[in-house]
């Protein structure tokens, strides 16, 4: 079975934006897990605070006061930051389903808090005895030691939640990235394959892509060798090569809809020869070289006037076949010829496009073909018209 190149790529797109966002989501679990431990910081910070508060001098009542208005406002303004602190917490609050323990904690270390204030403030006042505080400060300390134990708990939890996390993503992640590279170097083998265009029967092709234009490339039918087929300045089929080129390929059943193109060379014609033999030698081979490098497997090229080309081009969807004409248009619109006498030439073409049936004659396509394109030439040139541009000229 032959793989698609274009499914390889497709799903490496989606593998690489998968990755991505898996680095975003592993670089939220690091902030997460930082500011795990910055809880535990906290709860510390505020035991100093408690201790400070304790043990203030009472020498000079006036700026214990001050100081002790300071630490108790920092003391609540630390629990404050916990309540932040858990509302990104997405992990203890949707995996480990913490949230109401935890915040009953919160509003009890809150509560003990702001009694030990309270006591703080009347025994700095003379109004409450230290051993009172004392038992205030030892409560709220309980509490807070309750709640370093309980986060180091989370905290381990949580770590051995996200080291199998890590070890998973990084064996899919391995995994997938060996699997994609042996599949590029395959691809890459193919590639090389087909520059080398190598004859190994015994060399496998893998994807499905290169298998098609290895198959294309071998039915691609050599130029004819019959010279009476050939057109003698260009090297692309006459109109008798054209016929038998046709005949060859029209029931090759790959490609769903066929046109016939009839295109002009507009800078010159039979009755108008304005440059000389070789100078219109020089331009005809021009185009004919451009529309050989449109030239697909099941397609018929030939120069079947003076300054006249037919191209018969058959392709998977109609939109596919004008587009590849006008491309062909504008490309020639792009050349440039040097001529001594006139300087730089430059080349336009214009045709007449007209979509072919199956059972339509190739005669009457390439009439009608030619009935558009006079159409084109006599409206401005340098232009590919359709049945429909006619048309509506003539309502």
């Amino acid at each position: 079975m032959k793989h698609s190149i274009k499914n390889i790529f497709r799903n490496l797109i989606l593998f690489l934006f998968t990755a991505t966002i898996l680095a975003g989501v592993g670089i939220l679990v690091i902030i997460n897990h930082i500011n795990s431990y910055k809880k535990i910081e906290n709860l510390n910070n505020q035991k100093y605070i408690i201790s400070t508060l304790v043990n203030l001098p009472k020498n000079d009542l006036a700026l214990t006061l001050i100081e002790f208005n300071s630490k108790s406002s920092q003391l609540n303004y630390e629990i404050e930051k916990l309540y932040n602190m858990y509302e990104y917490d997405f992990m203890e609050r949707y995996i480990l389903s913490n949230e109401k323990e935890y915040l009953a904690d919160l509003d009890r270390l809150s509560s003990l808090a702001a009694a030990f204030n309270k006591k703080a403030g009347n025994y700095y006042n003379e109004k409450t005895e230290q051993n009172e505080l004392r038992k205030s400060s030892d409560s709220l300390l309980e509490q807070i030691n309750s709640i370093i134990f309980k986060t180091t708990t989370y905290n381990q939890t949580k770590f051995d939640i996200y080291k199998n996390i890590i070890f998973v993503i990084f064996a899919i992640l391995f995994l997938a990235s060996v699997w994609y590279r042996n599949r590029l170097n395959a691809i890459y083998r193919d590639l090389e394959f087909l520059y080398n265009n190598e004859e190994n029967k015994n060399y496998k092709i893998f994807s499905k892509e290169i298998n098609d234009i290895l198959f294309k490339i071998k039915r691609k039918p050599v130029t004819s060798e019959n010279l009476t087929m050939i057109d003698p300045v260009t090297g692309v089929n006459n109109l008798k090569g054209m016929i038998s080129s046709y005949d060859e390929k029209k029931d090759i059943k790959e490609r769903g809809y066929t046109a016939v193109t009839v295109i002009e060379v507009d800078n010159f014609s039979k009755t108008n020869r304005v440059y000389s033999q070789e100078l219109t030698q020089t331009i005809l081979k021009k185009i004919a070289y451009l529309l050989s490098l449109h030239q697909q497997t099941a397609d018929v090229i030939a120069r079947t006037d003076y300054n006249q080309f037919t191209l018969i081009f058959s392709r998977d969807e109609k939109k596919e076949l004008f587009k590849d004409v006008e491309n062909i248009r504008e490309n020639i619109s792009e050349l440039r010829v040097e001529s001594p006498e006139l300087g730089e030439i430059e080349i336009t073409v214009s045709g007449g496009f007209v979509m072919k049936p199956y059972n339509l004659p190739l005669e009457e396509a390439i009439k009608e073909a030619k009935k558009i394109l006079k159409f084109s030439q006599d409206h401005g040139k340098n232009k590919i018209s359709q049945v429909r541009d006619l048309a509506r000229n003539e309502l």
